[in-house]
């Protein structure tokens, strides 16, 4: 159809302007994983550019049990946020993910930014996305679980936005073309979220 040719050379441009700025983002999380002493479950690997949603890949982030578990990623300048992308743990446990909220903001304290979205399911490796159609801005973007005894594990957070001159990047980390191609079919002027499911757009 003449609309994915349309889309198809607008994706191919933005790409020209995606820039690496892995270096400017920081990560955080509330716990690690108990017993841990390597790379396991660390904050930083859910912005290392690796969507491998396998755990003991080690590309996946991981807390500890506990209540209202939180992971953060500081993109140290306020951007306007355009959409994010967040990759569910694959072998095993995706209902953890189940409830998520997504906060942005300028505040380091996740419960002084507004809410941007609600995970309510995602299925094993699965990618939820969600598109803004109004100004979203923000230096922080935290992704929390409320609740006593949770655990939260993400297997990649993608952020993309633009300062005010509007050049849009991945403000968490570089990431490979074919992440712009998950629209699944849907025209982007309908999307507000939608869940891609593995294999398509890869």
């Amino acid at each position: 159809a003449d609309w994915k040719s349309s889309l198809f050379l607008l994706v191919f441009l933005l790409s020209l302007l995606l820039e690496n700025v892995a270096l400017r983002g920081t990560a955080t999380q509330s716990t690690r994983l108990l017993g841990n002493t390597n790379v396991l479950g660390i904050a930083i690997n859910a912005i290392d550019g690796n969507r491998n949603s396998q755990m003991m890949a080690g590309s996946c982030t991981h807390t500890a049990q506990q209540a209202d578990p939180w992971w953060r990623v500081d993109l140290l300048e306020s951007y306007i946020i355009d959409h994010i992308n967040i990759v569910n743990r694959g072998d095993c446990c995706a209902e953890r993910i189940n409830g998520a909220q997504i906060h942005i903001g300028d505040s380091a304290d996740w419960s002084a930014n507004p809410q941007a979205g609600t995970i309510d399911q995602l299925a094993a490796g699965d990618t939820y996305s969600r598109y803004y159609q109004r100004d979203v801005k923000g230096r922080y973007v935290t992704i929390l679980i409320a609740g006593a005894d949770k655990i939260l594990s993400l297997c990649e957070v993608e952020v993309y936005g633009s300062h005010q001159n509007g050049i849009r990047r991945n403000l968490a980390v570089f990431v490979p073309l074919r992440t712009l191609f998950q629209m699944c079919d849907v025209r982007y002027s309908e999307i507000k979220s939608f869940i891609c499911p593995r294999g398509k757009g890869n």
